[in-house]
């Protein structure tokens, strides 16, 4: 019953029209391939005929000079006695008397460096202005007027809604001490 179908009959025709017409577009991409070498072989064997270029030769090494030093008559390069002068003409004359007080017990937020603690807030509580401070290990502190933050010797002067004002004790350039202001600002 199929066989006597003339559409069946069509297309297996055209398949297999479809089968040869891909088995010779192959059979001469391969006919092609083996016959198109001799123009690469000729090519590498020119290549491989040509002379090798040589190797550029290494830079002279120029031999380094010994430096024997005389200490009789030359400075000692490690001596730093010519600066002392200069600092002593240039040190003020006066002595402050700032100085931070070693006999007080270090408070716990002292511990921590100034710009690794946050202010996060303020509470009140008995009229007094208590400020919230976190600390870097996440957790909440509440100081007061007068308590101390940060690594160099930083009092609380006063707190506010948005900020807390220190004064610092920081060593000067002389071997002193002197006091600046600082603050922590409410983050946000």
């Amino acid at each position: 019953m199929m066989k006597n179908n003339p559409m069946i009959e069509r297309m297996t025709k055209s398949l297999n029209n479809g089968r040869s017409a891909i088995a010779v577009i192959l059979i001469l991409f391969l006919v092609g391939c083996t016959e198109g070498t001799s123009d690469l072989e000729a090519w590498v064997e020119d290549v491989k005929s040509r002379p090798q270029p040589g190797v550029e030769p290494l830079p002279e090494v120029i031999p380094y000079k010994t430096f024997l030093y005389s200490k009789s008559d030359q400075r000692d390069p490690f001596d730093d006695s010519i600066f002392r002068p200069k600092i002593g003409q240039t040190a003020p004359k006066h002595f402050s008397s700032i100085t931070p007080d070693t006999n007080r017990v270090p408070e716990y937020l002292e511990s921590f460096p100034l710009d690794t603690l946050r202010m996060v807030g303020t509470m009140q509580q008995n009229n007094q202005t208590w400020a919230l401070i976190k600390t870097p290990d996440n957790t909440i502190q509440r100081v007061l007027d007068g308590n101390y933050l940060g690594q160099n010797n930083g009092k609380i002067i006063s707190i506010t809604d948005d900020k807390v004002e220190l004064a610092e004790i920081v060593p000067d350039e002389f071997g002193g001490w002197r006091e600046r202001s600082t603050s922590i600002a409410l983050s946000e």
